[in-house]
């Protein structure tokens, strides 16, 4: 008998008849002989649904009480579950993320998972139990609710997997797997029945919502092989493990599109060392994650810097930015959230040369001007105007999946 974690997103739990039939999903594993751990968001909107209250009465909320706040989204839910299952003959328990023993750092609303001590699921594993964690959240050192961000509760699943040494982690969502692209966006698009850990991670933080990056990074650094599947039928669903071989990959396995995303350069930055520490330990001091960094070619002593971030987090880093320009006698800056992401991603890439190439044409073919580039071994990400996102993702994904 193995350990199964199942985790069902907001979308699958949204009203009362969806719980049941989550509780009959979840009844019908355990019958197959597994112990099964299952990880629930909020019903729902509920999660903008409460931070919506939020904005009626502030605009500046404390992070700590919009954690303590949220956190009760997920323990509706799991409380509910919980007596579903029970109505159905099996027991089961809710768990709240710091019962289930999860333990986060300090950072409220964007907690990462430092160490999880699975002993009272185990515990209630013993017991024949079917046990229900409340996903999203955790508790820091000084016993606060701490939650994981937007689809925490995905590595709320994959860590517990990982915890519990469980024989897989089931991701149920609204969608049959992982596609080539979003089909909202590209009609055209095909799920995959495999893709690698690699490939998943950067679809995930390229903009792909199926999975949280921290999730995916959960599976690969502990091996925990994933399933992503639709929580609505039976269909076999995406699996998400360790690829053998490069060499047999496809140079392209999809095609992502991000469109959080900010732009920040700042002007005549003082060629020296420890300024470029200086820009980003004051962004990171402040929880504002930085994704593509380009720094220009120096001329009489002085370069242009321009990093991403999520628009988000712009407002948040406009004084900083500021801050940082007066300290290092930088001669200013300029922000755009008017622009997008497009990116492709394959492990192929590899082996396969002149695949950048052919994403530029592709692009240029459609008028589409370039602003930056990051590549990395199997992908490359271009930032572009907001406007043309849609029209890029088609473009790509005509050029690439066959």
């Amino acid at each position: 008998m193995g350990i199964r974690v199942q985790k069902f997103g907001g979308s699958s739990v949204a009203n009362i008849a969806l719980i049941n039939n989550v509780a009959r999903r979840v009844v019908k594993a355990k019958e197959e002989g597994d112990q099964v751990v299952v990880v629930l968001s909020a019903m729902g909107d509920t999660t903008d649904e409460l931070l919506d209250k939020v904005r009626e009465i502030t605009s500046h909320p404390p992070a700590r009480e919009i954690d303590m706040l949220l956190s009760t989204g997920e323990q509706v839910s799991i409380a509910l579950m919980a007596m579903a299952i029970n109505e159905l003959g099996y027991p089961a328990v809710s768990l709240t993320g710091y019962q289930a023993g999860i333990q986060t750092d300090n950072a409220y609303t964007k907690g990462r998972i430092l160490n999880i001590e699975p002993e009272r699921i185990l515990r209630e594993l013993e017991q024949d139990k079917i046990v229900i964690v409340a996903g999203f959240q955790g508790m820091n050192q000084n016993n606060d609710i701490t939650t994981l961000g937007r689809g925490g509760s995905d590595t709320t699943a994959v860590a517990l997997a990982a915890a519990l040494k469980a024989d897989i982690c089931e991701i149920y969502t609204d969608v049959d797997g992982v596609y080539t692209a979003d089909p909202r966006i590209e009609p055209r698009a095909k799920k995959l029945d495999f893709i690698s850990y690699d490939e998943m991670l950067e679809m995930a933080s390229l903009g792909a919502l199926v999975l949280q990056p921290r999730a995916v990074e959960f599976a690969k650094n502990y091996s925990v092989p994933l399933v992503i599947r639709s929580s609505f039928n039976n269909n076999a669903g995406t699996l998400v493990g360790e690829v053998e071989s490069v060499e047999n990959c496809r140079p392209v396995s999809g095609v992502a599109h991000d469109l959080n995303v900010a732009k920040i350069g700042i002007f005549d930055v003082p060629d020296r060392p420890g300024i470029a520490k200086k820009i980003f330990s004051a962004l990171a001091q402040e929880q504002i994650n930085v994704d593509m960094i380009i720094q220009g070619w120096v001329r009489d002593g002085r370069n242009d810097i321009v990093f991403t971030t999520a628009r988000g987090d712009l407002e948040k880093a406009i004084p900083v930015v500021e801050k940082v320009v007066e300290e290092i006698g930088a001669s200013g800056f300029v922000y755009n959230d008017r622009v997008a992401k497009v990116s492709i991603v394959g492990a192929g890439m590899i082996t396969n040369p002149g695949v950048a190439a052919d994403m530029f044409k592709a692009l240029a073919n459609q008028g589409i001007n370039i602003e930056m580039i990051s590549t990395s071994e199997i992908k490359v990400s271009c930032i572009i105007a907001e406007e043309h996102a849609l029209k890029a993702v088609n473009a790509l994904h005509e050029e690439f999946i066959k």
